[in-house]
């Protein structure tokens, strides 16, 4: 049995997942109405037969105990004098059953059915009837039948059985059938009445969940057209939304979505579009080298010194093209958070980078103060991040006369600090103009005092996302006496999601 069951809830949800949603929405509103008329209808039914039941049973159990208590009926010599027709009027039979099992009743009238229930009541004598339901084959209906105790007289004795009732009057039972042929039709009518009436509400509710599923179902329609159109023709342009039900919160989420894809190609264009303008820049001059070397190798060859010159300048070229590629594919990834992270400590990626840079700027004097901080991350995007800010101060604090300029003293200051998971890197160049602290972390952006410096312009673009991929921020200043001033804050790590 459980095996049969579970394949047929198994068969039941295959061919429920086989149909459309709009065949189950109309599915639902017709068993869902079916289900509610089937429990009020046989709830109704229930009700009503019990109703009926109960009120023949009264009727029946005052009237037999009434007539018992006359004595009326229970004189076999009146009972047997009781015309047919006026029983049958009534649809109701009269009957005595003795102690010994003998039945009695009306003259020409058919006996109530009588058995050992009846018989029993007429032998105990005490207070209590049978009650019961007995179904005869002639007559083709059923009977509700009633036993309730008395004493009967019995039929041909010369005295009135009143004047000696202890020696006249017998044990016996009167029994009173009253039949149900009129309740069986009453209720045979009022099935067929609710089987026609839940019908037509199943039929109605199944029209009514189609009519709902349709008009419910068209806006989803619309937008499925729209993801169809979408993946046919790559125009992310958002589709109109009316209303605030859940299908228009589902088309306004996908409008969102719309919107944030566009955005990540418009980023995707724009960064192919100034990656392609600044690597042309470099290739040139590569490609203009390389064209002079071959040029000279022609005519005899350059000079040791200028041969070696146009090397080192055509290295600086790839070294330069290499730090551009890197941080285009930084850039390019675009994801939405760090994947991987893992618990690293702050404090070492900032001395790492110090160390690094400080490397590749002896001139410079470092003031450095650093204090530990654990965070969640991505120790080589962030150390990636660190050691653009600390080269982006280390290339202001040089000045571009640096070699004239220097005896031996410091040509320029760097100042670093990592309180509390804030890192301040300050430089003592000349800051940043008013109009280009808003831009300074946009990609490919360059300011006029910057173009004559070398650098790609991605260098604080690729701080900005590194930030905003570990839930912290980046913003620069001009710090009064000093130059500029760029912080880097990131939260703690007890406070980061994983």
């Amino acid at each position: 049995m459980a095996a049969t069951a579970a394949r047929t809830q198994s068969w039941w949800n295959e061919t429920l997942h086989k149909l459309s949603l709009h065949a189950r929405v109309t599915l639902l509103a017709a068993v869902a109405v079916g289900l509610a008329v089937a429990i009020v209808s046989v709830a109704a039914y229930i009700t009503v037969r019990q109703q009926m039941y109960q009120n023949l049973d009264n009727s029946l159990t005052q009237r037999a105990v009434q007539a018992a208590q006359k004595g009326v009926l229970t004189d076999l010599t009146v009972l047997q004098t009781v015309p047919s027709d006026a029983l049958g009027l009534s649809d109701i039979r009269v009957g005595v059953i003795s102690a010994e099992g003998q039945q009695f009743g009306a003259r020409s009238s058919l006996l109530p059915p009588m058995g050992d229930d009846e018989l029993q009541v007429a032998r105990d004598q005490g207070n209590e009837a049978s009650l019961r339901t007995v179904g005869v084959r002639n007559g083709g209906s059923h009977f509700r039948v009633i036993a309730v105790p008395a004493r009967y007289c019995p039929a041909g004795l010369s005295r009135d059985c009143s004047e000696d009732p202890q020696t006249y009057l017998q044990p016996g039972a009167l029994v009173v059938a009253q039949s149900l042929g009129s309740i069986d039709e009453t209720l045979h009518n009022l099935g067929v009445v609710l089987w026609a009436f839940g019908l037509i509400g199943v039929i109605g509710a199944a029209l009514a969940g189609n009519a709902v599923a349709r008009s419910g179902l068209r806006p989803l329609a619309r937008l499925t057209g729209a993801a169809e159109h979408v993946a046919r023709t790559e125009d992310l342009k958002p589709i109109p939304v009316g209303g605030t039900d859940e299908i228009s919160r589902l088309a306004m989420a996908f409008n969102a979505m719309l919107g944030a894809l566009a955005q990540s190609r418009d980023r995707q264009r724009r960064l192919v579009g100034d990656a392609g303008h600044e690597l042309r820049t470099p290739l040139t001059s590569v490609r203009t080298n390389l064209d002079l070397l071959a040029q000279a190798d022609k005519r005899g060859g350059l000079r040791p010194e200028d041969r070696q010159q146009l090397l080192d300048d055509v290295r600086a070229q790839m070294d330069e093209l290499t730090t551009l590629i890197g941080d285009l594919t930084e850039l390019a990834r675009d994801t939405p958070q760090v994947r991987n992270a893992e618990l690293i400590e702050l404090s070492n990626v900032v001395e790492d980078a110090v160390m690094k840079v400080r490397r590749r700027a002896p001139g410079l004097e470092w003031d450095v103060q650093i204090t530990p901080f654990p965070v969640w991350g991505d120790e080589r995007l962030l150390g990636r991040a660190v050691t653009n800010l600390l080269d982006n101060a280390a290339k202001y604090s040089t000045p571009e006369d640096a070699e004239q300029r220097s005896d031996g003293q410091p040509i320029g200051h760097v100042t670093v600090r990592l309180l509390d998971g804030v890192l301040t890197v300050t430089d003592s160049g000349p800051g940043i103009a008013e109009a280009d602290l808003p831009h300074v972390f946009e990609r490919f952006y360059r300011s006029s005092e910057a173009r004559s410096r070398p650098g790609s312009g991605l260098g604080l673009a690729i701080v900005k996302h590194a930030a905003e991929q570990h839930g912290g921020m980046i913003y620069a200043r001009n710090v009064p006496g000093a130059g500029a001033q760029f912080t880097l804050w990131l939260p703690h790590a007890a406070t980061q999601t994983r």
